[in-house]
């Protein structure tokens, strides 16, 4: 459905019915906030580089112990400032180790990566942020981080800002998905379709092939038979398409189709993928399920997941749900591999 509305007019129609109204008119105003953070922040990246690069490191790191870059804290400063302007409840970013608790009356927390891909800032390729508002739950208020340990259904909102040749907002309210694009000339953000889908025919992957040798094994196969395209067990020929920041991986798939690919591997540190489950995971794979599309972490649904820890790390496999659906069945597929008998083999050709 096309459409030529706002920002407001969409936060002021029927999307939020069904959530509470201080719940509502909280995610509303957080919404309205985070904007206007966006606003500030796409105007920032656009800018030259008077002074300074934006992509220096900061001589700082992050809730991971990962170099800050001059604008993850700049993207801090001003979504935490927007977000305590809207009156949120617990504030949980990727940018500090610890969840706060803004305001002991809200009715909100809201789990933030203010700015994703930052190691794309100066090679001048597409950056986001990722946000995902849950309900207030009363252990949050004597500690925050508890107002997080909610699965991933119980996501009032969510949603990423791109700050690419246009900056765009990817959002829903639990009843599909929104795409709205900001008018530089109005500071406005513009609404252009509800009800997005991802289309279910693409044949494109996304993922970081320089770590095949690390992958478990049923990746390592499911990726074995999309390269070997149209003569292997597949039968039709795939393109790999890999950003390396997730917002630009994610919007592709919610316009394109596709699927995307982060599993946990072999490498320290990487067991369990490197994706945050509060504020990257969960929010693409609650956009993932309105937009007719599936998320997992290679077996299970990511929104099922009740987390432990504010900065838990899981894998993400995310697209279209026949896609996501094969992969997690090279996951359960115990059959040893047997490279050197494809008919028979788990890769072989009567795998489908």
């Amino acid at each position: 459905m096309e459409s030529h509305g706002t920002l407001e007019t969409l936060l002021n129609s029927d999307v939020l019915s069904g959530t509470p109204d201080a719940a509502a008119e909280a995610v509303a105003g957080a919404i309205t906030q985070m904007a206007e953070a966006a606003l500030s922040l796409s105007v920032l990246v656009a800018t030259p580089p008077l002074h300074g690069r934006l992509g220096a490191h900061a001589g700082s790191a992050n809730s991971d112990g990962d170099g800050q870059k001059k604008l993850d804290l700049i993207a801090e400063d001003l979504f935490a400032a927007a977000l305590r302007r809207a009156g949120v409840a617990a504030y949980l970013s990727e940018e500090v180790e610890e969840a706060s608790l803004f305001d002991a009356k809200g009715v909100i927390a809201v789990a933030i990566d203010p700015l994703d891909g930052s190691s794309n800032i100066d090679v001048n390729a597409p950056i986001g942020t990722i946000f995902s508002i849950f309900p207030m739950i009363p252990e949050g208020l004597a500690e925050p981080a508890h107002a997080f340990r909610q699965p991933g259904r119980n996501q009032l909102a969510a949603g990423f800002f791109i700050y690419g040749p246009q900056t765009s907002l990817v959002v829903t309210f639990g009843k599909g998905i929104h795409l709205l694009v900001l008018n530089d000339k109005t500071g406005t953000f513009v609404l252009v379709e509800s009800g997005v889908t991802i289309p279910a025919e693409q044949a494109e992957y996304a993922i970081n092939a320089s770590n095949y040798r690390h992958w478990p094994e049923s990746v390592q196969s499911y990726i074995d038979d999309c390269v070997k395209g149209a003569d292997g067990p597949r039968g039709r020929n795939f393109n790999m398409r890999w950003v390396g920041s997730l917002v630009a991986d994610s919007y592709r798939i919610f316009m394109r189709g596709g699927i995307f690919l982060y599993p946990g591997d072999k490498r320290p540190g990487y067991e369990q993928g490197r994706l945050r489950l509060m504020y990257e995971a969960n929010p693409i794979a609650f956009l993932a399920e309105q937009s007719g599309g599936a998320a997992t972490d290679g077996v299970d649904n990511i929104l099922d997941r009740v987390p432990h820890s504010p900065h838990q790390r899981v894998p993400l496999v995310m697209g279209s749900t026949d896609k996501v659906e094969r992969v997690r069945q090279y996951y359960l597929d115990l059959s040893p591999p047997t490279r050197d008998a494809p008919l028979f083999g788990r890769r072989g050709l009567l795998r489908d």
